[in-house]
C-alpha cells in the first residue's frame, strides 16, 4: 500500500503550500475586552504582525483586521474556530461569521473586500482563531464574477 502522506514538516507562517494553493495561514489572537465601539485598547500601526504578541492589529487601526483591499483571480476559504469576522466587499456583500463557520469568497474578475475582527465582548476576552487558504483558480476559470458565501 502506498502512503498518502508524502512529507511531514514543521509549519511556518505562512505555511508552505503546493499548487493550486497560493497561501495558507493560521491566525490565533487573544484579544482583550473591547469597548462600546468594538475597538481594541491600543491602536494599530498599519503593519502589526508580531508573532510573539498576545494579539495583533494587522492592518487595522482601532478594530483589528484587514481593512478594504483588492483580490483578483483566486478564491479564499476561511475556516473559523473561535471569534468573529466581519466581511464587507465592493459588490455589496456583508456578513458576520465565526465560531466554526466557513466562508468562501471568489475574487474572480476582482473585488475589494475587508475582514475585520470586532471585539464584541466588552467585559470578557475576545479570542480569535481561524485558518485561511487562498486557492488559485485555473487559467480558463480565473475571471468569473466575484461571489461571497
Amino acid at each position: 500500500m502506498v502512503s498518502v502522506i508524502t512529507r511531514i514538516e514543521k509549519a511556518g507562517m505562512p505555511m508552505r503550500t503546493m499548487d493550486p494553493f497560493l497561501f495558507c495561514v493560521y491566525h490565533k489572537d487573544e484579544y482583550p475586552a473591547g469597548n462600546a465601539r468594538m475597538e481594541a485598547p491600543r491602536r494599530g500601526n498599519g503593519a502589526d504582525f508580531n508573532p510573539k504578541a498576545a494579539y495583533r492589529m494587522y492592518h487595522g487601526d482601532k478594530v483589528p483586521g484587514f481593512p478594504c483591499h483588492p483580490h483578483r483571480g483566486f478564491e479564499t476559504i476561511t475556516a473559523t474556530v473561535t471569534g468573529l469576522i466581519d466581511h464587507t466587499d465592493s459588490k455589496g456583500n456583508a456578513g458576520r461569521y465565526g465560531h466554526g463557520d466557513l466562508q468562501w469568497m471568489t475574487a474572480g474578475s476582482g473585488v475589494q473586500h475587508g475582514e475585520m475582527f470586532p471585539l464584541v465582548n466588552d467585559s470578557a476576552p475576545n479570542p480569535t482563531r481561524f485558518f485561511q487558504l487562498w486557492l488559485n483558480l485555473p487559467k480558463a476559470s480565473k475571471m468569473p464574477p466575484p461571489a461571497f458565501v
